[in-house]
């Protein structure tokens, strides 16, 4: 993509700069014009756009980290395709990536190393206990803040962890190798323990500067990966402590039963390396300098050779390493040669063992053949475990719910029936049960009504919980608990925090303000301000008399308060008009607000003829602005019965005559 010109992705997302290049993306800073707020945006490479299975792969980073809230993990946003291409929208974490500080500064302080790796492993925790195993963790993926948060991004190869797709094809493995684990070399599926022995190459890097292996290329380094041991950290860093070093080395233990079990154990051994307890993992004394020596002496390996490594005893004997201190650290005598030699004895040395023991029989144990699985699907529990026992296999049962056949009936084993396996091999068979525990599925940004339903159709009940979210449109599912992959038994209820949309805020009183002032202080509380007129007896015109909803009651931001502001009292006081001339009682009720109706009365007072002889509100009292207020005009006519009636408005005057017989 060109960094010429602003490009502007689905309307909304200004690219401003590129920030970083990655293996199959760019990864821009951004500014999202809706909220006004900077974002990363990773963008496919358009070579790729067109490839499916990396469309796939892209996507699936959007799906895998977009449910992943946590305080160590980067926000995802939005996705989506746009201008030829799919992107990815993310927080904007402003600051320098791991990889950037080791390379910068050299290596971190043990206690700022385990810090760093407590964040890192709570992240892994997490997304683990959500079914995301992250499989490229590296210091190039940690990215830290000015103040020193860690959050970890890139879930780009990420995959659920329960997922039925399988992207990593036969022959394809994902990650980056120096920080591969060694089931990942091999090409092996992973589980969350080979993203603990990655952050333990992240944690032996922090604290020596550098990883502990490094080849021409990949291939060799994953090599290492698989078949050499790690050098013990502190040969690099002599004032590592002990317990921290036991700590990194347990991580990346190559077989993983014998690694930390999750990333949260990892935490929490680093936490207690923190704190000045003992930790969990083990460190191995280094042996005497004749180890054949000590071993013909007493009949055995010391035994002490293996003790607990404690943080307190960081300054203790510093004699304390791995196991792979026991390595020959003496320059190397053995020439090319030698080494050839080596390997050609050793060869036809297992050519001759293998040609020995075909000759006398060795290798036809019939314990060693391979024999068909057993089909055991539709028997009963009972029967299929003594078929499966009884052809040499040892079995596993499980029990998950399934109401379409009989209770305690297999549904289903692995291996499948007819596979044949190693005598002696594990078959795991799946029991009906009405009873089994339920697997709590993925709820978050579903509707809240979807999601209840989804919780009914499989046993579960939702118990909802409504919360305020700025971002997230109301009525959506934004956190569950228990999480997704979890289980529950039948009838249990999941919590669903629901998003009310914008939080309520309390309406601020504007009573008495100008309009202007007014709207600036709704706005600020992030209301919309709509203004209507409003006659007031108590307020002067042009100040707000009220606002509907009224203030200091709550409302949901981004609503609209209806602001009234005064026209002016509704009433006025009626001038007293009587013995004024007809012309000037007109005038002053006009000039007062009052429309007139004049009406004549005959009188016999000369004094009274063509002035108000009464009127109607009497003067002094109030009255409605623009009401009527009738006056009555004396009018000396000997002998006549006529009655004259006069309506007058402040612009108009109509007079009406009834002539009398």
């Amino acid at each position: 993509m060109s960094d010429q010109g602003a490009q502007v992705f689905n309307d909304r997302y200004e690219v401003l700069r590129r920030i970083a290049r990655g293996g199959m993306a760019d990864v821009y800073l951004a500014r999202d014009l809706l909220l006004d707020r900077p974002v990363a945006l990773k963008v496919l490479f358009r070579e790729f756009a067109v490839d499916p299975s990396f469309v796939e792969r892209f996507r699936r980073e959007a799906s895998s980290a977009a449910n992943l809230s946590h305080p160590n993990i980067v926000n995802v946003y939005d996705s989506g395709e746009s201008n030829g291409t799919y992107f990815i929208v993310m927080e904007y974490v402003e600051g320098r990536s791991l990889a950037q500080i080791i390379r910068d500064d050299g290596p971190l302080s043990p206690d700022r190393a385990a810090d760093v790796a407590i964040d890192i492993a709570s992240a892994l925790g997490f997304a683990h206990r959500n079914g995301v195993v992250h499989r490229d963790v590296k210091p190039g993926n940690v990215l830290i803040s000015p103040i020193g948060q860690v959050k970890v991004t890139d879930f780009g190869i990420a995959r659920a962890v329960t997922t039925q797709e399988n992207l990593t094809q036969t022959g394809t493995v994902m990650g980056t190798a120096t920080y591969f684990s060694p089931e990942q070399a091999r090409g092996e599926s992973v589980d969350p323990r080979s993203d603990v022995y990655s952050l333990g190459v992240v944690l032996y890097e922090m604290l020596t500067g550098k990883p502990p292996f490094s080849g021409d290329n990949p291939v060799a380094v994953a090599y290492k990966h698989v078949q050499e041991t790690p050098p013990p950290p502190r040969q690099a860093n002599p004032n590592l402590p002990p317990a921290l070093e036991a700590v990194t080395l347990k991580a990346l233990a190559k077989n993983p039963a014998n690694r930390y079990a999750s990333a949260d154990d990892l935490a929490s051994d680093l936490r207690r390396f923190r704190d000045g307890r003992e930790v969990l993992a083990e460190g191995v004394l280094a042996p005497p300098a004749d180890l054949t020596t000590a071993v013909r002496r007493t009949g055995a390996a010391p035994a002490d050779a293996t003790r607990a490594v404690t943080a307190a005893g960081a300054g203790a004997a510093t004699t304390a390493t791995p196991a792979a201190a026991y390595a020959d650290d003496s320059p190397r005598r053995s020439s090319a040669l030698f080494v050839v030699v080596l390997v050609v004895l050793l060869g036809l040395l297992a050519v001759l063992l293998f040609m020995l023991g075909r000759t006398i029989g060795l290798g036809d144990d019939e314990t060693a053949a391979q024999v068909a699985v057993p089909d055991v699907l539709g028997r009963p529990v009972a029967e299929a475990q003594q078929l499966l026992t009884d052809a040499g296999f040892e079995v596993t049962t499980e029990q998950a719910e399934n109401v379409e056949v009989a209770e305690g009936t297999v549904f289903d084993q692995d291996p499948d029936p007819g596979q044949k396996v190693d005598r002696g091999g594990e078959v795991t068979i799946t029991v009906a049960s009405s009873t089994a525990p339920i697997e709590v599925p993925n709820l978050v940004g579903q509707k809240d009504v979807d999601a209840d339903a989804q919780l009914r159709a499989i046993g579960l009940r939702a118990d909802f919980q409504r919360v305020d979210d700025d971002e997230v449109e109301a009525g959506t599912v934004v956190g569950q608990n228990p999480p997704a992959g979890e289980t529950l038994p039948r009838d249990s209820a999941v919590v669903l925090e629901v998003s009310n949309g914008p939080g309520s805020e309390e309406i601020p009183d504007v009573a008495g303000m100008t309009p202007e002032e007014a709207a600036n202080a709704l706005g600020r509380a992030g209301f919309v301000a709509a203004f209507a007129e409003e006659a007031s007896d108590s307020v002067e015109e042009g100040r707000v008399i009220r606002t509907d909803p009224p203030g200091g009651s709550d409302l949901q931001r981004g609503e609209t308060v209806t602001v009234f502001v005064s026209t002016g009292s509704s009433s006025a006081t009626v001038p007293d008009v009587v013995g004024m001339s007809e012309s000037d009682a007109v005038a002053a009720l006009n000039a007062a607000g009052f429309q007139v109706r004049v009406s004549s009365q005959v009188v016999t007072d000369p004094d009274q003829d063509g002035r108000v002889v009464s009127q109607d509100p009497s003067g002094g009292s109030r009255a409605a602005r623009a009401s009527t207020v009738t006056i009555v005009v004396g009018q000396s006519v000997a002998g006549s019965t006529t009655t004259t009636t006069t309506t007058t408005e402040p612009e108009e005057t109509t007079t009406t005559t009834e002539a009398g017989e």
